[in-house]
This record gives C-alpha cells, sequence and structure tokens, in this order.
C-alpha cells in the first residue's frame, strides 16, 4: 500500500556550485541532490542519488551517459544518467573545488586540494576499484580552483588560489617542466583553451582581469661549458623551443568582483558573472577583446555560469535567492526562468485534479507548480509577513492563503491576481486555514487572539467569530460530508463547530497535550488528532468517540543534533507530529514533525507501514546517528566553528543565523504579539532549524548555526498519485512506485509477455488484458497493457471486460488515464471506459460512494484477483485520473472546435468547384 519513491524536489531550483548544460538538459545541485532539468519541455526531475553532504561540483561526461558529483568533504559518487543509478562511490580525501571531462570522455581532471588528478572515467561494468588514477601533479602554493581541457584531451590548464595557472601535460611526456602563468593580482576564477592545437589560453581572475597567453617559438643561445661543448655545439647557433607568453590584457571595468565565468571554445565567446547581479559577454580573439551584452538577472552575485555546446544559451544560477535562468543572448529571450522560496516552506496543498501544487513561505509569497512539469508558473507576493496556510477552493480555480500579516487572500488562477481580501476586525496572526466542500466559505484561527474566523468569499463580508479556544488555533478542517468545522488548539482540546446553521460549538474532544494538526478522513467518518506527547488520536467525530490512537514517538526517533551528548536512538524526547493527512481511499495516514522521517500509518490496524527519510545529508542535524568523536576538538564541534573566510559556499538556501534573524524579525514587524520575536514562544516548527553544542545565546554568537532538518507540513494527493512533504530543504514530491507495487503470487509459468501477445492474436482479447494487468511492474517498459488495450477491435472490448476481476479495476483505469492523455486512440479509450462502467457499473458507484475501506464489498467476493486491498483502495483516485484526463481533452478540443466554427462555415459555404475540362 506504501509503494511510493521520491520523485522531485521542488521549492529552490539552485542553491550553489557549478551548472552543466548537455544538449538539452541542464544539470543543477540542490543541497546534496542533482536536479535535471529539460530546457525544451520546461520540466525538471530530482535524480534520486544523494551526497553525504551538499554537493561542490557536478561534471557531466561528453556523451551524456556518466555523471560525477563531488560534496564539501571530497566525497564522490558515479551516476549512470540514463538508468539513474549510483555505479560507484569514492572518497578523494581533500576538497574538490573543480571536475571536469576531457573532450574525448575517457579520463577527468579533478582539482583536489593542492593538486590536480587525473582518472580514467569507470566503465559501467562492475570493479573491484573502478577508479583508477592515471596522473596526479602538485607545485601549486594554494588551493586548485579550476581547471581546462585541450581540444585534442593531451593538455591540461589548472587555475589556483595562489594567483597562478599551470599547464600539465594529460601522458607522460619525458623532460617537461609544467610552466607557470602568472601576473594575476586575485585568485583565479577560470582557465580555458582557446585554440584547437592548445597552442593559445584566457586566465580569469576575480579582479576582472583576462589575460590572453599563446605558446609562441623563443629562441634561446646555446649554453656553452668548456672547449669541448663549444666545439660539438659549433654548427648549431640557435636552438629553437616553446615558451608560453602573455600577449594581451583585458579588463570587464565592473563594480564588483568577478564571481564565476565559462569560455565557449566554438565561438570565441566569454560570460562573466559578477557580485552585483550582473553578467557580461564578450568575444575573445587575438589581440581582441569585442563586447557583445551586458544584463542584469539578479540583485545578488551570479554564482554559476555555464555555456550549452552550441553557445547559443547561458545558464546562470543565483544561489542567494535561489534563482536559475537559461538566457538566449542572441534573441535577448529567456529560455527557462525559475526561482525558490528564499525560507522555509511552511504549507503545500495540491489541487483538486493533482495538477498543481501550491506553497507558502516565511519570505511573504506563494507560489503556484504544475505537479507534472515541476516549475512554478506564479508566484503572489502580496503579503507583508511570513505565509502559514494555503489551500484551493474545490473548482481548483482559485487559490486561497493565510498570512500572519493579519489578512487572507484569494488568487484567481485563471487571470493571476488576488481579487479578494478578507480581514478580522482587530489585528490577527492567522496560522490556520480551512475551505468548505462548496468554496462558499472560509475559516481562519488565529494565533494571538484564539478566535475562529469565518468569511463569506463570494462577498468578502466577515460572518461569524467562533471563541472559545484558549490557546492558538493551530489546525483547522471541515468535513466533507458534513456540516461540521473541527478545530485544533493548544489548549489541549479538538473542538466541533456547526458553521452553517449558526449553532456553535457542538462537542468538545479533551486531549491530555496540545493538539497541534488534525485531519478529517475523505469520507468525513473519522478525525486525527497529533498532540505533544506524540500521539495520534483517531476519533468518530458522530458521536465524539475514541476509536484507537497510535503512539508515535518512537517512530520519530532517530537522529542527532551535533553536541547533544545523547545517541540519536535515545533523543525522543519532545519529538510530535506537526502535520497529518490522509490518502484519497483513506486506508493510510501520513504524519511528519521535527524528525529526518515522514511515518505511514495503516488507520485500519494503526500500525506503522514505513518510514520515508527526507534526506542523509549531513549538513543538517538531526540526521545522523552517532557523532563522529574525532570530529570534537576542546572548542566545541569542528562542524560549529567558524570555516573559512573566503570561501564563498555558505551563500545558498542554508538556513543559519543571518536568515533565523531575518525570520524572526519578519514575524514580529506587524505587532509584538507573543511569540513574534522570540523562539520559545513560536509556533511548533516554525522556529529556526538551529540548536545543539552553542547554539544560543550571545557567548557563542561567533559559531555556526545548523539547520535542522524537519517536515512542516505534507499533503496528498487527490488522486492517490502521490503526496509532498515541505521540509528544511523544500517540497520533497513521492510519487506511486509501480515496480515495488508488482505482486508475483497470482502469476503462473504460463503467464508471460509472448504469452499475452498470442493471446491477443489469437483474438482472446480478456485473457490477454489479465495477463498484461498481472504483468505490469515486472519489465522496465511497462508497454504491455497499452499494446493490448489498442491493439483491441472495438467489437470485442464489451466481450474482454465480462466477469472482468474486480481487484483489476483500479489499473485498468490508470491504463486507461495515461493512454488517454499519451495516446492517439482517443475513441478507443472512450469505448473502453464506456464498456467497463456498463459492465461494472454498480461496483464502480460502491466505491465513490462509500466504499472506502479496505475489506469492503468491491473486493471482498474476489478471491481470484491477486491483488487485493491495493486494488480497491486505488480505484477512487483511478477514477478521479480518468475524469481529469477525459476533461483535459475535451476542453482542448472545445477550444479548437470554437477557433475553427467560422472556417468550417465558409468551407462549407463554398460553392463546389466545377471540374475542368480535360
Amino acid at each position: 500500500m506504501a509503494h511510493y519513491r521520491f520523485d522531485n524536489l521542488l521549492g529552490a531550483p539552485y542553491r550553489g556550485g557549478n551548472l552543466c548544460v548537455r544538449g538539452t538538459k541542464l544539470l543543477t545541485s540542490i543541497g546534496n541532490r542533482v536536479t535535471e532539468v529539460d530546457l525544451t519541455l520546461s520540466s525538471c526531475a530530482t535524480l534520486p542519488s544523494e551526497n553525504l553532504t551538499e554537493i561542490q561540483c557536478v561534471a557531466v561526461s561528453p556523451s551524456g551517459s556518466h555523471m560525477i558529483s563531488f560534496d564539501t568533504d571530497g566525497r564522490a559518487i558515479l551516476v549512470n544518467l540514463r538508468k539513474r543509478v549510483v555505479l560507484h562511490h569514492m572518497n578523494f580525501k581533500a576538497k574538490v573545488f573543480a571536475c571536469e571531462f576531457s573532450p574525448c570522455g575517457r579520463s577527468f581532471a579533478v582539482c583536489a586540494g593542492k593538486t590536480i588528478q587525473i582518472w580514467a572515467t569507470p566503465t559501467m561494468l562492475k570493479e573491484f576499484a573502478p577508479f583508477r588514477l592515471l596522473r596526479q601533479y602538485g607545485g601549486m602554493y594554494d588551493d586548485a580552483t579550476c581547471v581546462g581541457w585541450s581540444a585534442d584531451s593531451r593538455w591540461v590548464i589548472v587555475g589556483s588560489k595562489d594567483l597562478t595557472a599551470r599547464v600539465y601535460s594529460a601522458n607522460h611526456v619525458e623532460g617537461y617542466a609544467p610552466p607557470t602563468l602568472a601576473g594575476h593580482r586575485e585568485p583565479l576564477v577560470h582557465v580555458a583553451f582557446a585554440g584547437e592545437n592548445g597552442d593559445a589560453c584566457f586566465t580569469v581572475s576575480k579582479d576582472g582581469a583576462v589575460f590572453e597567453w599563446r605558446l609562441e617559438e623563443a629562441e634561446e643561445e646555446p649554453q656553452e661549458r668548456g672547449d669541448s661543448a663549444r666545439r660539438k655545439n659549433k654548427s648549431l647557433a640557435k636552438t629553437m623551443t616553446k615558451r608560453w607568453r602573455m600577449c594581451g590584457k583585458h579588463f570587464f571595468h565592473q563594480p564588483a568582483k568577478l564571481t564565476c565565468a565559462d569560455y565557449h571554445r566554438a565561438t570565441g565567446l566569454l560570460c562573466a558573472g559578477f557580485g552585483h547581479g550582473v553578467f557580461t559577454m564578450h568575444r575573445l580573439s587575438p589581440d581582441s577583446f569585442e563586447h557583445v551584452q551586458t544584463l542584469s538577472v539578479s540583485q545578488e552575485k551570479v554564482s554559476a555560469c555555464a555555456f550549452d555546446e552550441t553557445g547559443d544559451w547561458i545558464a546562470l544560477g543565483c544561489a542567494k535567492l535561489g534563482q536559475l535562468v537559461v538566457w538566449e543572448w542572441q534573441s535577448e529571450a529567456y529560455v527557462y526562468k525559475q526561482q525558490g522560496h528564499y525560507f522555509d516552506v511552511n504549507a503545500c496543498a495540491y489541487a483538486p485534479d493533482g495538477s498543481m501544487l501550491a506553497t507558502a513561505a516565511d519570505d511573504h509569497k506563494v507560489k503556484v507548480w504544475s505537479a507534472t512539469t515541476g516549475s512554478c508558473f506564479v508566484t503572489f507576493a502580496e503579503h507583508a509577513a511570513p505565509v502559514s496556510a494555503v489551500a484551493f477552493l474545490p473548482t481548483g480555480h482559485a487559490l486561497l492563503s493565510a498570512s500572519l500579516d493579519g489578512t487572507v487572500r484569494a488568487f484567481d488562477l485563471m487571470r493571476y491576481r488576488n481579487f479578494r481580501v478578507l480581514t478580522s476586525p482587530d489585528p490577527s496572526q492567522f496560522v490556520s486555514l480551512a475551505v468548505d466542500p462548496t468554496g462558499e466559505i472560509v475559516c481562519a484561527g488565529s494565533l494571538d487572539t484564539f478566535q475562529i474566523f469565518i468569511w463569506s468569499l463570494k462577498t468578502g463580508r466577515l460572518l461569524d467569530i467562533l471563541a472559545g479556544h484558549q490557546g492558538p488555533v493551530t489546525s483547522l478542517a471541515f468535513s466533507p460530508e458534513s456540516a461540521s468545522l473541527a478545530s485544533g488548539s493548544w489548549d489541549k482540546s479538538v473542538r466541533l463547530w456547526d458553521v452553517y446553521e449558526g449553532r456553535g460549538q457542538t462537542d468538545v474532544l479533551p486531549h491530555a497535550h496540545d493538539v497541534l494538526a488534525l485531519a478529517f478522513r475523505p469520507d468525513g467518518k473519522q478525525i486525527a488528532a497529533a498532540t505533544l506527547d506524540g500521539q495520534v488520536f483517531l476519533w468518530d467525530p458522530s458521536d465524539a468517540k475514541l476509536e484507537g490512537t497510535i503512539e508515535g514517538r518512537r517512530d520519530m526517533a532517530g537522529g542527532k543534533i551535533v553536541g547533544d551528548l545523547r545517541s540519536g536512538a535515545n533523543v525522543a524526547a519532545g519529538k510530535s507530529f506537526k502535520t497529518l493527512a490522509y490518502s484519497a481511499d483513506g486506508a493510510l495516514l501520513l504524519a511528519g514533525g521535527d524528525s529526518k522521517s515522514v511515518c505511514v500509518y495503516d488507520v485500519a490496524g494503526k500500525a506503522l507501514l514505513k518510514k520515508f527519510h527526507l534526506t542523509k545529508s549531513k549538513a543538517f542535524d538531526g540526521t545522523i546517528e552517532r557523532l563522529d568523536s574525532s570530529r570534537v576538538t576542546d572548542a566545541g564541534p569542528l562542524d560549529l566553528l567558524p570555516g573559512d573566510s573566503d570561501s564563498d559556499d555558505d551563500e545558498g538556501l542554508r538556513r543559519g543565523a543571518e536568515r533565523d534573524a531575518a525570520r524572526n524579525a519578519a514575524r514580529g514587524q506587524r505587532t509584538g504579539l507573543p511569540g513574534a520575536g522570540n523562539e520559545k514562544d513560536a509556533m511548533p516548527g516554525a522556529g529556526g532549524g538551529g540548536g545543539g553544542f552553542g547554539a544560543g545565546g550571545g557567548k557563542s554568537a561567533d559559531k555556526k548555526k545548523r539547520p535542522r532538518i524537519r517536515c512542516k507540513h505534507v499533503a496528498f494527493a487527490p488522486t492517490g498519485s502521490g503526496w509532498c512533504a515541505s521540509t528544511t530543504e523544500g517540497v520533497m514530491v513521492f510519487s506511486k512506485d509501480v515496480g515495488a507495487a508488482f505482486d508475483p503470487t497470482d502469476l503462473g509459468e504460463n503467464v508471460t509477455p509472448a504469452a499475452a501477445r498470442a493471446a491477443l492474436r489469437e483474438g482472446d482479447a480478456r485473457r490477454a488484458l489479465l495477463m498484461a494487468l498481472r504483468l505490469r511492474g515486472a519489465t522496465e517498459d511497462d508497454t504491455l497493457v497499452a499494446e493490448v488495450l489498442e491493439r483491441t477491435k472495438t467489437d470485442a472490448v464489451a466481450d474482454a471486460l465480462r466477469d472482468f476481476p474486480a481487484a483489476l479495476f483500479a489499473p485498468l483505469l490508470e491504463a486507461i488515464a495515461l493512454r488517454v492523455t499519451s495516446g492517439p486512440h482517443l475513441q478507443l479509450m472512450l469505448t473502453w471506459t464506456r464498456e467497463l462502467c456498463v459492465a461494472h457499473g454498480r461496483a464502480l458507484h460502491q466505491a465513490a460512494h462509500g466504499g472506502l475501506t479496505v475489506g469492503g464489498a468491491l473486493v471482498g467476493n474476489e478471491s481470484g484477483g491477486g491483488f487485493g486491498g491495493d486494488g480497491a483502495a486505488g480505484l477512487l483516485p483511478a477514477l478521479r485520473r480518468v475524469s481529469k484526463a477525459f476533461a483535459g481533452l475535451h476542453d482542448d478540443l472545445a477550444a479548437t472546435a470554437e477557433t475553427s466554427v467560422f472556417l468550417l462555415d465558409y468551407v462549407c459555404a463554398a460553392p463546389p468547384v466545377a471540374e475542368t475540362a480535360r
């Protein structure tokens, strides 16, 4: 049932490191993960592989098959990009600043500390020692920062912090002494060969100086030693040698330091980014430095830039603001433009059809993302304080958000504007939000006045104020089936209200500890409430009866804070769930809090099914189980001590002391209310991610403040295809893992893809479809079901669905929905759907109206389905996906027909063309 896998990471398209462009794919690092952006489709997907700490640099082979990523500790993983699997691990035992594959793809160069290492590219085969060191050169007095290959893969140029560049040979050359190219006054940022034969190169430094070097013939007089040497070299008057000479100096003349640069050898273009958000393009040629373009893309420094293979596109990244831009310099147009949240994401919500995902953050912004492409297509910045809650209207055409600035705003997703602002008579800080099933009533709970405000969205009028809680109202939820509103508060109670008839409070569900979160089951017959002691209580709202309890404190255990003397397994005190969400069928309960894991529970059995770990990055507190004693000094853990002042790697979206101070100031900028400036009095999970050894107090202000991994909000997709969690790293999206859900218990030796295709050729469509559905997920390419659906004749569809097992309804509907959106046979898919509804309409109707339990009548009489409760549990989400697919196609066809109606009238009214005489 809990077969989900990590699919994407939203909220910050870029957080530091370099950028790699191969073809139409852009690779960017987000924390300890790598995201692949398809520039043609404007979509992104995060690779499942993880480094142990934040990624420092990424390199991709020229063929695009290999990717190697290095973290800040010098550990690397080699990934097969096509299969998205990790091939090998390697520890370089030094901080790696740059890496680049050779143009031939047979080797790659690594700047590890003060050395340059050349390694052979590992193969796809399993080997005991896949990484093979070919060459290692030293001679630099400081760390190597950049590297470049010649076009023939014979020479490597390396720039260093010692203000020099050196040219090394990739192959052994007898008697070769690497030359030193000196003259810069700042550390080098970029080096590159310019000529095809490696006889020219450029070096770029932080002060904006570009030096041009040429390999020229130089004359040297022979050194004669004594009479014998003079007689021996009498015939040789001169000896010709080659030396590197500086033949040009160029300067950018920008007011800020140069932060990144990239050179495109084929076009001769040099792109440079600066600290004030400006990048410039120049065309380099012998004795020429021609200005091409200057553009400002950000208010902060440009952290990385990279050309594509053709030189037409430039990828630019700003780590401070989380910006990622791809610029086409010839047409002066954006190819791709994304910016994530600057502060933590507080809440997330799916649209009713699951096509959109909304996020609200402490940076006062609300963003709407496409669930399919993973790209943000609209940002609302009307709020003046952190946004605490967000919700879609049932129609999906509008979005609501509640903020600490005392407003609830409604945004139109058709025109992208704020069309309604709901306020309270007295200033209040709203921390919870709920919309009734009709979309007409909006409720918001306050942090300071402990009241619930009710508005009419249509008129914008305040209808009622519900008082009764004695603490902040942290969560609100409407019942999907009845006129009931549930509210949870820190006063240790869950209260039920009658909003429509104005009867006020109807029931009180008492608890022993503060209520932090609650959720209604989709059928409205159960309420789940999470309390401060780590328990989840399940209530029947009709008679206020307790149905069961889930003990979750031990499930959240694990992960320690750096500086804490206890091990991660014993740190269970204070653990509690801060957010709850039911699945679309009500069979699963998702719970998250201040932990590195999100727990999935079986509601019927009240048991833990699976724990999803959010990250394994050691850059966060709460991810490691035991503290490494070798990293503990008399001054405290090394991870908390101030780092290198010259490092620019901490300018990304890491939640440090500066960001926590800014967030606390934003929370308290409106009024001096309780909890606005003191982190101890703030909402659970809303404070900074610090803590640990020396994290509080003025005498430890010189120490680092490490971010802490936590989950602030979880939400299930209404279609049941996945769920998302807003975490410290961003919004993590999980989707169904079809391969993990494969169940071979109903398979026999005769159930094979070949047997299914043979049955299809024989005309037995029913047997072929049953085999194909039972084999789904068993092969890498899940195309067998699509082949059976599309090759079945129209008149044979009704016979194929006669006496069809009810347990296979859900996978059949999922396959139909997929073929509707991606296949050309629309009429045939409509026939499949119609015949399924005709033959099994009663069972489908029962599932849509109350048949939500796993052991219900839908599959209770089916013993031959082989998939049991999984098929029944996914039936309602599958029906929603089919409805969404057909509705989308209907809208597209309606728009096309509407634009062509006059053209069709004209064609039909035109007189027939007379046949020309032969």
